[in-house]
């Protein structure tokens, strides 16, 4: 019991001092490895960069403490922070603090509900979640992963429109008007880095190398270049009204919005006291409004897209302030900085006496120092009832994810897994993760991978990992600064390279058919809805259950015959003859109320079409169980077809069944003598009877007959 509460105990049995140093490393370097990618994939999830420290404090330590795999690295991956940003782009904006309390409640959300499928035993609910959908929607997620990281690379800011196509769209048109060389550069050379050492020097962190190298460049180059001017700053009169008229369109926004919040709140009071015409005057106030609304995001939208297209020479006056030229409109012979310098347009007021503008490159920026505080996030019902669908989704789909990752390395180490026990792990890395300021996290098979390669014996290594995380957010926060965001951009690029799988859907193909559609299917879905992921896994899924209930409803029942090597097969399958006299069925799956009537539709259609049978066995070794409506079926079966001449027995009829048969009394209509274990011994039983008087030359089972 005390194992089963505190499982990280039996770390300890034979444990010395050379697996304590082999942990060490290995944590430290699982550690070197997930610093620069969580900072990466917080920005993956629309949270500010240092929330990847946050998310990689006290996960990947709880996970490995809880959990059941002792080189499973936990912390932030690439498809658990798309699903977090796309859960919760339509309830706030990203990196706002509404969007990170919500991205906080989400992790809790998401560990409470692994946790309680871990307790209850229940990790085998995880299998709704088919291969063929899981492949299917990860290499659309890979996809939409890489092209939400043009921006980035490319140095242009596009907002986000309703479907993740038409955002890449727009990304491609920003940067046809507009690339920022420099930007480009830095991720380039971060791949270059990445890609240069992991071919040739595999054992060096490569994207730790990238990340020191492409800081230090940045640093010195002066990468970013930010002032914050005057309105006045703009020489041109129609910048500066497009300015005015943004911000009196942003103005309007917020005061719209309480309008149709009261709107919505009048509707339902309406609704209370049931005034039909009430009712009918607050939902015509609430829609005009929330049509207002509307066209004024709208216009915000093109003004804020309007103002980001507007390129700038800057011009060092004497007083060492800066003046800015629309760059068609520069006069002859003025000296500029040599810059092209942009507006920073998010969807906020800008500050007219404060107007930031950018001269140069993106970067990570200041990273606050220290450990986030521990607190219980603020819970709100309608806020989680929004959010428990994704957070169901996002807990099945990261802990498929987690076990996936730890069997493969349990494959080659031996170790024993408990399913049950690594939802438990799981579960309490969010939970408490929550409560350090994570959103939801899961197994890493780029950074399990290096655990094991660095040769982690217990999940000691985990625990290094986090504790060099807390190093890194106590003492050497202001290195990152200067961290250019494309080269971010660029870890996560190179990461999910490996999730582009292109031959699952080729072997999804090959086993089944209708499995590689699924795929195929749940790939395209997941790309066309995105940023609606759920909606691709949910197409995926219930097209897999549309599969399981036609299959159910439609199983196999072949007739047998025999085969050149004396065995019984199908006899279409293989062009086999089968006896006229006897027919041998097999029925394949349980017989339950959804498929009781095809058995008997098949009977029916063999008896029409043989006119000279007389006896049908019904092999049932197919048959793992069996409904009221199942043995109903049976019951009638048995007086229709010995109603028509037909004798009918049963051969392999399994425990389960035969209990029905005995509860129910069927087996008193069947008769005891008409059970046999076996098929040779039901044919050799009923062989004879059913050949008497009969021309056939040579009949199929008469050698079956024989051998038995």
């Amino acid at each position: 019991m005390l194992t089963k509460l505190l499982p990280f105990i039996t770390w300890f049995k034979g444990y010395n001092l050379d697996k304590f140093r082999i942990d060490f490393l290995a944590g430290l370097t699982v550690a070197l490895v997930l610093i620069p990618q969580s900072m990466a994939y917080a920005q993956l999830a629309g949270m500010p960069s240092y929330f990847g420290l946050y998310a990689s404090f006290l996960p990947p330590m709880i996970a490995a403490l809880f959990g059941s795999s002792r080189q499973l690295a936990t912390g932030p991956v690439a498809v658990v922070s798309l699903m977090t940003a796309a859960s919760l782009e339509p309830l706030a904006t990203a990196g706002s603090e509404g969007f990170i309390a919500y991205a906080i409640v989400l992790a809790l959300m998401v560990g409470v509900f692994q946790l309680s499928l871990g307790i209850l035993r229940l990790g085998l609910v995880v299998n709704f979640l088919s291969h063929p959908v899981v492949n299917g929607f990860t290499n659309a997620a890979a996809i939409i992963i890489a092209s939400s990281q043009l921006s980035k690379m490319f140095g242009v800011y596009v907002d986000k429109s309703e479907h993740h196509y038409e955002t890449i769209i727009n990304v491609c048109k920003a940067a046809v008007h507009y690339t920022h060389w420099p930007t480009l550069f830095m991720g380039a050379l971060a791949f270059a880095i990445m890609y240069g050492l992991k071919k040739m020097l595999p054992k060096i962190p490569n994207v730790l190398v990238a990340v020191a190298v492409t800081i230090v460049i940045a640093w010195a180059m002066g990468f970013e270049h930010n002032e914050n001017v005057d309105i006045s700053a703009f020489d041109s009169p129609d910048v500066r009204a497009d300015i005015e008229a943004f911000n009196k369109t942003v103005a309007e926004i917020p005061v719209l919005a309480e309008e149709r919040a009261a709107g919505s709140n009048a509707v339902d009071e309406a609704k209370k006291e049931k005034d039909t015409i009430k009712v009918l005057d607050a939902v015509h106030d609430f829609n005009v409004t929330a049509v207002k609304l509307e066209r004024l995001n709208h216009m915000s939208h093109l003004q804020r897209e309007a103002l980001r297209n507007l390129l700038f020479s800057g011009v060092v006056q004497n007083n060492g302030s800066l003046k800015l030229f629309l760059k068609q409109d520069l006069p002859e012979n003025v000296k500029t900085d040599g810059r092209t310098w942009r507006l920073k347009v998010s969807n906020r007021l800008l500050d007219t006496t404060s107007i930031l503008v950018t001269g140069g490159g993106a970067v990570v920026g200041t990273v606050p120092r220290g450990l986030p505080s521990l607190s219980i996030p603020k819970l709100d019902i309608k806020v989680m009832l929004k959010l428990l669908p994704f957070a169901a989704i996002i807990s099945l789909l990261g802990f498929m994810e987690a076990i996936s990752i730890a069997k493969a390395m349990a494959a080659k180490t031996g170790q024993r897994l408990d399913p049950n026990q690594e939802l438990i792990g799981q579960g309490l890395a969010n939970i408490l993760g929550a409560i350090g300021k994570s959103y939801p996290t899961s197994g890493s098979f780029s950074r399990s991978a290096v655990n094991l390669q660095a040769g982690a014996v217990t999940g000691l290594s985990s625990v290094f990992t986090s504790l060099a995380v807390v190093v890194v957010l106590l003492f050497f926060t202001p290195l990152l600064y200067n961290l250019p965001q494309s080269v971010l951009a660029a870890v996560i690029m190179m990461a999910v390279i490996g999730l582009v799988n292109v031959s699952g859907f080729i072997h999804a193909w090959r086993a089944q058919w209708y499995d590689g559609a699924i795929s195929i299917i749940t790939f395209l879905c997941t790309l066309a809805f995105a940023p609606h992921l759920d909606k691709g896994i949910m197409v995926g899924v219930a097209l897999s259950l549309m599969v399981f209930l036609y299959k159910s409803m439609r199983p196999k029942v072949p007739s047998l015959s025999r085969f050149d090597d004396n065995a019984l097969r199908c006899s279409v399958t293989y062009g086999l003859r089968e006896c006229s006299r006897i027919d041998l069925v097999r029925f394949e799956g349980p017989l339950f109320f959804a498929n009781a009537s095809y058995l008997e539709d098949q009977i029916n259609d063999r008896m029409a079409r043989k006119k000279e049978l007389k006896d049908i066995i019904i092999v049932s070794n197919g048959i793992n169980d069996i409904d009221a409506s199942g043995e109903e079926l049976l019951s009638l079966l048995i007086d229709n077809v010995r109603s028509a001449g037909v004798d009918i027995s049963f051969s392999g009829v399994n425990e389960s069944v035969s209990k029905v048969f005995e509860r129910t009394h069927l087996i008193e209509k069947i008769g005891r003598d008409h059970i046999y274990p076996t098929m040779e011994q039901a044919i050799c039983k009923v062989h004879e009877h059913a050949h008497e008087s009969s021309q056939e030359q040579n009949c199929p089972l008469s050698t079956t007959c024989k051998l038995a």
